[in-house]
C-alpha cells in the first residue's frame, strides 16, 4: 500500500496548500466551551452561548481582517451559529475565501505509569464526525497532542503513544475529506535552556514523521502545528534571532518537504513576541521548502477580548485591535514585519498558562 489514494486526494493537496499560501494564517477560534469561558470571565462577561457567539461575530467580520487569513478553527459549536443577522458563519468565512476548520479531540487524559504526561482522546466514532462536519463545510480539523519537558520527560512511551494517535487522526480525516492539523505541542513550561527543546522537539517530530508515514498519510494534504523552539518559561529568555534560528534548525532535520506549510501555535508568547519570532523564523537564511504561518488563538485575540470588554458600543474598536494583530502575522509570514512601537493594551503581555488545557 503506497500513500493515502482516497476519493478527497486531490482536494486535499489544494486545501492544505491554500492555507498554506504566504502573507496568510490561521485564526484558532476553537477554544471549548470551558476554556472560552476563562477568556470571558477575563473581561467579566458570563459564559453563555449567546456571549459566545457575540465574540465569535466579531472575529470574523472583523473588516478587513480575514484578507489575512485563510483559515478559522472553530469549535463545534460554532460551527452552526450565524451571524445576529441570521448568516451561518460557515458562508461569512467562505465568502471571505477563509476555510472553516474544526477542533476534533476531545481533550487529553493522563497515561497510565506516567510523570503526569498524556495522550489525546478523541478516535472513537471520528470519522463520522468528520464526514458530519465536512458536510457542514469544515475542510480541515485539529488535534492537539501534549507533551511536556522535565528531567525524564518526554518519555519514549508519551511520545510514541501521541505520534500514532496523531497519525490515526489524520488518515481518518483525510478518508472524509478533511486537511488534518498534526500539532504536537511541547509546553513552554519548565527551566529548560532553549537546546534542550530543540533536542526535545527533533525527537517528537521524527517520531511523528515515521507514524505519519506508518500510517500512509497523504503528507501533501497535511499541516503541522509545532511549537516554536525556546526555553523553558522559567529560564532567560533569548533573542527572536535564536529562537528563529533554532527553530528552523529542527524543522529541516525532521519535517519533510512534501508538507505544504508549518503553522506555529503561539503557547502562551504575548501577541507581539508571537508575531516578532515568526517574521525572524522567515528571516533566517537557508532552506525552508514550506511555507511558515500562524495558527494563533490566544496571540490574535489577546487585545480584541480586552477592547470589546463585553460592550457592543466597543465592538469596532475591539475589531480594529484583531486586523492590527492579523496584518502584524501577515507581515511576519512575508519577513517584512517592522515591529508595533504603539502596542494595544494586552498585546505585549504574556499569555502563558501551566499546563495549559484547551
Amino acid at each position: 500500500m503506497s500513500h493515502f489514494k482516497g476519493k478527497y486526494h486531490d482536494e486535499l493537496i489544494v486545501n492544505a496548500a491554500y492555507i498554506g499560501t504566504p502573507g496568510k494564517g490561521i485564526l484558532a477560534a476553537d477554544e471549548s466551551t470551558g476554556t472560552i469561558g476563562k477568556r470571558l470571565a477575563s473581561i467579566s462577561v458570563e459564559n453563555v452561548e449567546s456571549n459566545r457567539r457575540a465574540l465569535r461575530e466579531l472575529l470574523f467580520t472583523a473588516p478587513g481582517a480575514l484578507k489575512y487569513l485563510s483559515g478559522v478553527i472553530l469549535f463545534e459549536e460554532t460551527l452552526y451559529q450565524s451571524t445576529a443577522a441570521g448568516k451561518p458563519f460557515v458562508e461569512v468565512l467562505k465568502e471571505a475565501g477563509v476555510l472553516p476548520g474544526i477542533k476534533v479531540d476531545k481533550g487529553t487524559v493522563e497515561l497510565a505509569g506516567t510523570n503526569g504526561e498524556t495522550t489525546t482522546q478523541g478516535l472513537d466514532g471520528l470519522g463520522q464526525r468528520c464526514a458530519k462536519y465536512y458536510e457542514a463545510g469544515a475542510r480541515f480539523a485539529k488535534w492537539r497532542a501534549v507533551l511536556k519537558i522535565g528531567p525524564n520527560e518526554p518519555s519514549e512511551l508519551a511520545i510514541h503513544e501521541n505520534a500514532y494517535g496523531l497519525a490515526r487522526y489524520a488518515v481518518i480525516c483525510q478518508e472524509n475529506g478533511l486537511v488534518p492539523i498534526v500539532e504536537p505541542e511541547i509546553l513552554v513550561d519548565g527551566s529548560h535552556d532553549i537546546h534542550k527543546c530543540a533536542a526535545v522537539t527533533e525527537r517528537v517530530l521524527a517520531a511523528c514523521y515515521k507514524a505519519l508515514n506508518d500510517h500512509h498519510v497523504l503528507l501533501e494534504g497535511t499541516l503541522l502545528k509545532p511549537n516554536m523552539v525556546t526555553p523553558g518559561s522559567n529560564s532567560a529568555k533569548v533573542s527572536p534571532q535564536v529562537v528563529a534560528e533554532h527553530t528552523v534548525r529542527a524543522l529541516q532535520r525532521t519535517v519533510p518537504a512534501a508538507v505544504p506549510a508549518i503553522v506555529f501555535l503561539s503557547g502562551g508568547q504575548s501577541e507581539e513576541e508571537a508575531s516578532v519570532n515568526l517574521n525572524a523564523i522567515n528571516q533566517v537564511n537557508g532552506k525552508k521548502p514550506w511555507s511558515l504561518s500562524f495558527s494563533f488563538g490566544r496571540a490574535l485575540q489577546q487585545s480584541t477580548l480586552k477592547a470589546w470588554s463585553g460592550k457592543e458600543e466597543n465592538v469596532k474598536k475591539a475589531q480594529e485591535a484583531l486586523l492590527v494583530r492579523a496584518k502584524a502575522n501577515s507581515e511576519a509570514t512575508l519577513g517584512t514585519y517592522k515591529g508595533n512601537s504603539k502596542l494595544a493594551d494586552g498585546a505585549s503581555e504574556s499569555l502563558h498558562v501551566e499546563d495549559y488545557k484547551y
